[in-house]
């Protein structure tokens, strides 16, 4: 077995299951052969945390449906940037307070974060963030 390059990332399994989905809808397979091997660990990951077989199959259809519609990511997934994670390890009570929040709450912070047109603004926006959250908000 040849050993990984720097910074190459494995292909994430895909389980029969969602292997049977997306052989049936072309345009689905296609668009998950186009995603990073990150966006397809989050499908994957988003898909393997249904607790009931019926979840995860409704799963399995809706992430057939968001990659035909063009979607790189599922739906209760965002992506925080290395940016915001840099900024919370050097503010230990951020990072602690990052922990606690939910799934929601984490993603309307990188949303409101991802809003800003600006590099510098963006910055400035993780900065904030940190600040907000090390003092308990819950909410941008």
């Amino acid at each position: 077995m040849k050993p990984k390059a720097a910074g190459e990332e494995s292909k994430p399994r895909v389980a029969r299951d969602f292997g049977k989905a997306l052989a049936a809808d072309p345009v689905a397979k296609a668009k998950w052969n186009d995603l990073t091997p990150i966006g397809r660990r989050d499908f994957i990951s988003w898909l393997d945390s249904a607790k009931l077989p019926e979840t995860r199959k409704r799963r399995i259809e809706k992430a057939c449906s968001m990659l035909t519609a063009g979607k790189r990511r599922p739906c209760c997934y965002s992506v925080a940037s290395f940016d915001l994670y840099t900024a919370l390890n050097a503010s230990p009570m951020a990072k602690a307070q990052w922990r606690e929040l939910t799934p929601f709450e984490r993603r309307d912070f990188i949303d409101w974060m991802d809003s800003a047109k600006e590099p510098k603004a963006h910055g400035r926006r993780i900065e904030k963030a940190c600040e907000m959250i090390a003092a308990g908000k819950r909410r941008p």
